[in-house]
């Protein structure tokens, strides 16, 4: 892993869009992998401010997010489809038809069977993830894959854990049914992606940051599964990494790292 550890939550933002941003202006018709949560919202508004300041046009740019809650239309004030919207689709000139958050609006296990086999095709189908962005939950997961989630699995139904639903009933009005179950790319299709970069900031997620970076690989901690990644990079800030047993190490390769890229090791 390239772990990369920076100041503040706000330079996470800006080191997260400044690698979206290499990769649309590079690459002829970029796919991006996204997330939701309140971690990546300080990179989309981030991305949104490059394409207003015309660093950045998302016109063709194809995007797949992780998961979607299982029974709540797209149109739902808690659908990832509407937080997409609300904080990148909407701003930004990237076509509709080119966003894709899994179908999962219906209650029948077949129908949503079918959607999960659909979206691994559609990934495909647009040649593979060039750059996937992650969040990390406090159990260790990435996307919707909670603990003992396997690490061949793939775009499927998933039942969301205890602690998941409890740190989400507060988006959900009192009384209002909440999903426990969601769609979700599985680490397998996450392994899958030419590219990984993931976002972890706060003394809250040092825990499950240190399960990943230096724990066992393990079901336990999905997130472990990036170390198998041959192209995964970490990037915290300092409360994130907090618990890193040899965050000094981290920092000392990515200095050498940098002087490597400028073609010195003096």
């Amino acid at each position: 892993m390239q772990v990369i550890i920076l100041s503040s939550a706000h330079d996470v933002a800006v080191y997260a869009a400044d690698r979206v941003v290499d990769v649309i202006n590079t690459k002829k018709n970029p796919v991006l992998g996204l997330a939701t949560g309140s971690t990546p919202i300080a990179l989309y508004e981030e991305l949104v401010a490059r394409y207003h300041s015309r660093q950045v046009s998302f016109r063709h740019t194809i995007s797949f997010n992780l998961d979607e809650y299982i029974g709540i239309a797209d149109s739902h004030a808690q659908s990832y489809r509407t937080f997409m919207n609300q904080h990148l689709f909407n701003a930004i000139d990237i076509m509709p038809t080119n966003t894709h958050v899994p179908l999962a609006q219906s209650k029948e296990v077949a129908v949503l069977k079918k959607s999960a086999q659909d979206y691994e095709a559609s990934i495909q189908q647009a040649g593979g993830i060039d750059l996937q962005i992650l969040g990390i939950g406090l159990n260790g997961h990435i996307g919707f894959n909670e603990p003992t989630s396997s690490f061949a699995s793939r775009t499927r139904i998933k039942t969301l854990s205890e602690s998941t639903v409890a740190a989400n009933k507060r988006f959900f009005k009192a009384g209002e049914y909440q999903p426990e179950l969601a769609l979700t790319m599985g680490i397998g299709t996450i392994l899958d992606t030419r590219a990984v970069l993931l976002m972890a900031t706060g003394k809250a997620k040092a825990e499950a940051v240190k399960a990943m970076i230096e724990g066992p690989i393990s079901a336990m901690c999905p997130a472990s599964a990036l170390q198998l990644h041959e192209a995964a990079t970490i990037v915290l800030d300092e409360g994130a990494a907090s618990l890193l047993a040899l965050k000094e190490y981290y920092q000392w390769c990515e200095l050498k790292r940098q002087q490597l890229h400028e073609g010195s090791l003096i």
